[in-house]
């Protein structure tokens, strides 16, 4: 599994959540929601650091990462997150692996 994550969500991430310098971010599995890659299920995000990280990669000096913990979700699929600037949102998506 690969994480991509564009240049605008990363600062997107950095200016919404407050982020300092040399944060790191998680993307995680939680129940409930819309427009996930699992009925029923979608991608969260909060600042944390990694204990066991599945994959990761950095930009902007923040680390994003998913825990093997989460890895089902993305079976035989990547993360990529983009920034929409029609919604001025991030744009996730599950591009195969």
């Amino acid at each position: 599994m690969k994480i991509n994550v564009s240049e605008e969500a990363a600062i997107w991430y950095k200016e919404e959540l407050n982020l300092s310098e040399k944060s790191s971010l998680r993307f995680f599995v939680r129940y409930g929601g819309v427009g996930g890659r699992i009925a029923g299920f979608s991608l969260g995000v909060k600042e944390e650091s990694p204990k066991n990280a599945h994959a990761s990669t950095t930009l902007d000096n923040i680390q994003f990462f998913v825990e093997e913990s989460d890895a089902w979700y993305f079976e035989d699929s990547n993360l990529s997150v983009s920034f929409d600037t029609k919604n001025g949102e991030p744009q996730i998506e599950y591009p195969d692996a």
